[in-house]
């Protein structure tokens, strides 16, 4: 009879572990694959920048972007910091003209919609090549998403950014002070 108990009991705890350890994998499996979302992305955007003061590292320009736009994440704003090398890559064909390409280093930003909830981003790579022939600039970016919050709390992927520049004011040595900027982004946030 001891053994019997012995056996009820010990069998009872093995069934105990394994449901509970089944329950926690369908419970992760389950969080991992209808609770997380997946969404493919694109919105318009405009505004301007200007080049700053600040010294992200040596021999480069750091602008400051601000956008607003819209999409399918709904309305949005977007402030940025992006740095450039000063020293062009090479000069080619850029649009339908010629001119230098000039490789952004680093980057980052800051989304806020209209509901609060902001979603960040860090500046993967990017080109900016600059029109000489016609004065517009061509901006290429990839952008990884660090995070966020509300809606976008834990979010990650990635966004590719394609702008548009034209200068709008120039400084006493030619150089452009302010541009504007419009374009769209494309790609992919997933939020858990």
């Amino acid at each position: 009879m001891v053994k019997n108990i012995v056996r009820t009991l010990v069998t009872s705890g093995v069934i105990a572990v394994l449901t509970t350890s089944t329950q926690a994998v369908l419970a992760a499996e389950h969080d991992e694959r209808f609770d997380s979302r997946q969404e493919q992305v694109k919105m318009a955007f405009s505004g301007s920048f200007v080049p700053t003061a600040i010294d992200v590292q040596a021999d480069t320009i750091t602008d400051e972007e601000l956008l607003a736009g819209n999409g399918t994440l709904g309305p949005f704003t977007f402030r940025k910091l992006r740095t450039d090398e000063t020293s062009p890559q090479f000069f080619g064909s850029c649009g339908s003209g010629f001119g230098p390409s000039i490789r952004v280093v680093a980057g980052g930003g800051v989304f806020r919609f209209e509901d609060g909830s902001l979603l960040t981003v860090t500046v993967t790579e990017g080109v900016l090549c600059v029109d000489l022939d016609h004065q517009v600039g061509h901006l290429t970016e990839t952008y990884q998403i660090t995070g966020g919050t509300g809606r976008f709390k834990g979010a990650s992927g990635a966004l590719q950014s394609t702008g548009r520049l034209k200068p709008v004011l120039f400084s006493a040595s030619n150089a452009p002070v302010l541009l504007t900027n419009t374009g769209e982004l494309k790609g992919t946030v997933r939020v858990p």
